[in-house]
């Protein structure tokens, strides 16, 4: 009911699934359990003819047992109507209540009931003190936060799963400050002493002019990064940096471009005109959209 009350779900499309989901040993155990179930319900049948073919032997051999109840009788009497008034004996335990022709009984609650009842309070006291007692459950809030919990860590799973699968293909160009700050530092960790600390170049080519060897968008960054230029003497860096800091090193490569250079290197390559440029959120502010066209 707990978790009802937090999810709605088709009912019939999570059992298929569920069934269909199940491998070779799970339809072995429920075959097992069916049988199982099958022989002790036979069983039950048998020992209830036997009993029966038993008691009509015996009465039949001693004429004085056959005025005794039989076992389903006793039975009968013990659990279900009890020390209840025959229903031709009524009259005489009718109260005088009357309630629209409705007249009430002065009879016994039958022992199903009264073991019913019964084992309603053990288990209420049983649930009260394994949830609020003893402690030992978890209520209704605590399962939800700990469904929270385990959503939480899976989305964490997820999360890695896709930026594990980042190239060429599908890297986004990112200027957030966090996605910028990681790129500044593997920047500093292993780019400078090519390309210089302020990205006027070296050995490599200046990034902060207009100018791209290998393609200037955020692919053609994230694809020389990975792969490298072997011929002109940079290595590959797929082997040592993950597809994320990969992502995070060309997204601040790219933020470089328009900013000044100490010593800047002479322009190599051709000028690159991003295909499109994005839109701005907030077009009221014209610093904003100039630093963002001078980036890209």
């Amino acid at each position: 009911m707990s978790n009802a009350s937090f999810a709605r779900q088709d009912t019939t499309g999570s059992v298929t699934e569920s069934l269909s989901g199940l491998g070779a040993g799970e339809w072995a155990l429920l075959l097992m359990i069916g049988v199982v179930l099958f022989i002790l319900v036979v069983l039950l049948l048998l020992m209830i003819y036997l009993l029966s073919f038993l008691q009509t032997v015996m009465q039949r051999s001693n004429p004085a047992l056959a005025e005794e109840p039989s076992w389903w009788e006793n039975f009968k009497n013990k659990f279900v109507t009890g020390d209840m008034t025959p229903v031709e004996d009524e009259e005489e335990i009718m109260l005088e209540h009357n309630y629209d022709g409705i007249r009430e009984l002065d009879n016994y609650m039958p022992p199903w009931l009264r073991y019913l009842f019964s084992s309603t309070l053990i288990i209420a006291l049983g649930y009260m003190f394994y949830y609020s007692g003893w402690g030992w459950g978890m209520t209704p809030l605590e399962e939800y936060e700990s469904e929270l919990a385990i959503e939480a860590v899976a989305a964490e799973e997820r999360k890695s799963m896709a930026l594990a699968s980042i190239d060429e293909t599908n890297v986004a160009y990112d200027q957030s400050d966090a996605v910028l700050s990681v790129g500044a530092s593997i920047y500093n960790a292993n780019c400078v002493a090519c390309h210089a600390a302020d990205g006027g170049g070296g050995v490599g080519p200046n990034f902060t002019d207009e100018y791209w060897l290998h393609g200037g968008s955020i692919h053609d960054v994230f694809k020389t990064v990975k792969y490298g230029v072997p011929e002109k003497g940079m290595i590959p860096w797929q082997d040592q940096l993950s597809p994320e800091e990969i992502m995070q090193v060309s997204n601040f490569i790219l933020s470089l471009k328009g900013k000044p250079s100490a010593n800047p290197k002479e322009p190599q390559g051709e000028i690159y005109t991003p295909e499109e440029i994005p839109e701005m959120e907030d077009a009221s502010s014209p610093a904003d959209s100039t630093l963002m066209v001078s980036s890209l």
